[in-house]
């Protein structure tokens, strides 16, 4: 159980970041939170979080940071406009923990400033859903230093089941990429399967039992398709925007190293041009294979 008076605040309490930051208070620590929302304020607090009025007064007041974000241009701004605050902080120790999905280059930019002024920056994107987050069995995979890790890993060790030290800073980011890029093209590959099963004549439940039992499956094919697709439920809690953001970022991270992913481009493709479905609409229904005509 961790001390009292270890007090995490966490920035950005979406589907992810509120039911981190209720597994953080659930667990023993004193959570914070800011949010945008009004809305999002409220719910954390009907969770025994304390919503603070501004990130600037949050960053005040803890010993650690959460931050669940959209973009990397949101971790950008959030650092890069308080950066007098962490310099005021510079003889007090503060760890990062970025579980947004971000960019390799922001997070080894923004870890090697923060750590000229005495804090820690580790990027932690997570794998595991809104489910995971409220539960404490989120995946982590982590980019940053052994020393930032060790004084960070009570924290961490509340929020995941499991927590991989990949590399150096930007390593997470680029882990998570490579997964998201493959969960990306499973949804995709599984659906056609299924599609070509039902045209042959096979129930395509039958056909996910099999695939499930050799050697096609996936995470893909074992929960989203039976929980989400197959019952046409579509609602995992992670948006078509968010994935193709995603899909675009590791196509970004192959062009800008000079990899030629042929497969994976055709995803990409595939996840850009979906135009009949919005970006507010669940990822898996990027999977439906059920003829519509």
């Amino acid at each position: 159980m961790p001390e009292e008076q270890t007090t995490v605040g966490v920035i950005g309490l979406g589907s992810m970041g509120l039911g981190m930051a209720q597994t953080l208070a659930a667990r023993g620590f004193r959570t914070l939170g800011f949010d945008l929302s009004a809305e999002r304020r409220t719910l954390a607090e009907g969770a025994g979080i304390a919503p603070q009025p501004t990130i600037g007064e949050l960053i005040a007041t803890s010993d650690f940071l959460v931050f669940s974000l959209p973009t990397a241009q949101d971790v950008l701004s959030v650092v890069e406009g308080h950066l007098e605050l962490f310099r005021a902080k510079s003889g007090r120790r503060v760890i990062i923990i970025d579980t947004s999905t971000s960019e390799p280059d922001v997070s080894r930019d923004l870890a090697g400033r923060l750590a000229l002024l005495g804090h820690g920056f580790l990027d932690a994107p997570v794998s595991g859903g809104p489910a995971g987050a409220a539960s404490g069995k989120l995946t982590m995979m982590i980019g940053g230093t052994e020393e930032d890790l060790a004084l960070a890993r009570p924290v961490i060790e509340a929020m995941a089941a499991k927590a991989l030290h990949v590399g150096p800073s930007g390593a997470g980011n680029v882990a998570k990429l490579v997964n998201n890029l493959l969960a990306a093209a499973h949804m995709i590959t599984t659906g056609e399967g299924l599609k070509l099963a039902l045209a042959a004549g096979i129930d395509p439940e039958a056909a996910l039992r099999v695939v499930n039992a050799a050697s096609g499956r996936s995470m893909i094919s074992e929960v989203h398709f039976p929980t989400w697709v197959m019952s046409d439920r579509f609602d995992s809690g992670f948006s078509m925007g968010l994935m193709r953001k995603d899909v675009r970022l590791a196509k970004k991270l192959a062009d800008s190293t000079g990899t030629h992913l042929p497969l994976s481009e055709q995803v990409a493709s595939l996840w850009a041009s979906s135009s009949d479905l919005a970006d507010s609409d669940d990822f898996t229904r990027m999977g439906a294979f059920k003829q519509t005509n």
